[in-house]
């Protein structure tokens, strides 16, 4: 970072030195604050681990004042599922008459835009063209999107070892977990008894060009996106303490109001289904 300011001193023209003063403060802000976070988490570690105060102050080569001081400084440890400087949550527009978002698509991704605002990390919604041609290759992306309104999703999806998206012979979409060959079927569509619940998809997968990963949420129908939402808004840190920041993936179910589809409960189907392991 020191390079960086000493490239930023060297710059004459200050109409171009004041542009990338803006630029290196916004770098340099999301720098501290993740170095916070990691603090935070390495003192947490430390002291679970069987150090004392005293010990970690040493380490740190600092007084065990300025230690209980830091060890609540800094964003929340899970804040790094969503990643470490901004979040770009990526909807999809739906084709009819006019190209429309969905509400739930919507819904779903302020609800983490706002999980993010909570662990004090910025972030924007981007709108996914109908076509479904969207960029993976960006840090900080959770996509909210199924393999219906996406090839580039559902190529992705096909590096997934644990659980993939199939059409039964009867026309429905279900979550089929790969190693036990079972299918998660929407309660919606249920033929006999259909009921206002959805299922979905909500894992980590590896970008295109192999230099890091991406969220996706997908669900069986609209509601399902939000269900998934909902989850992760609850149980971010379970997840985070489980999977980090490593490939997996999940199957969640909801429950929500009919007529309004406003979620009413979310809950863990398969669990978290690392990837590493497959």
């Amino acid at each position: 970072m020191i390079d960086e300011v000493q490239r930023l001193a060297a710059i004459k023209d200050h109409r171009l030195r004041v542009k990338a003063s803006v630029e290196l403060m916004e770098q340099l802000q999301a720098a501290v604050i993740e170095t916070s976070r990691m603090r935070k988490e390495s003192i947490a570690w430390l002291r679970s681990n069987g150090l004392s105060m005293a010990e970690v102050a040493k380490l740190m080569g600092i007084s065990r004042a300025r230690v209980a001081q830091l060890k609540d400084a800094g964003p929340p440890a899970e804040r790094s599922f969503l990643g470490m400087h901004r979040l770009l949550v990526a909807v999809p527009r739906r084709a009819g008459d006019r190209d429309y978002v969905a509400m739930e698509d919507s819904a779903a991704g302020q609800q983490l835009i706002n999980v993010g605002h909570r662990l004090q990390l910025d972030g924007d919604l981007e709108y996914i063209p109908a076509s479904g041609a969207v960029d993976l290759n960006r840090a900080g992306l959770v996509v909210i999107c199924g393999p219906k309104s996406s090839p580039v999703i559902a190529q992705a999806l096909d590096a997934d070892p644990r659980l993939s998206f199939k059409t039964l012979d009867d026309g429905r979409w279900a979550l089929i977990d790969r190693e036990r060959d079972q299918a998660h079927i929407s309660p919606t569509d249920d033929p006999d008894e259909p009921r206002p619940a959805d299922v979905a998809y909500l894992g980590r997968l590896p970008r295109p060009d192999g230099q890091g990963t991406f969220l996706l949420i997908a669900g069986v129908h609209a509601a399902g996106s939000m269900g998934a939402a909902h989850y992760l808004s609850e149980h971010i840190a379970d997840l985070y303490e489980e999977a980090g920041a490593d490939p997996f993936s999940m199957v969640i179910g909801c429950e929500y109001e009919a007529g309004t589809n406003r979620i009413l409960a979310s809950h863990s189907v398969t669990g978290v289904l690392l990837h590493g392991g497959a």
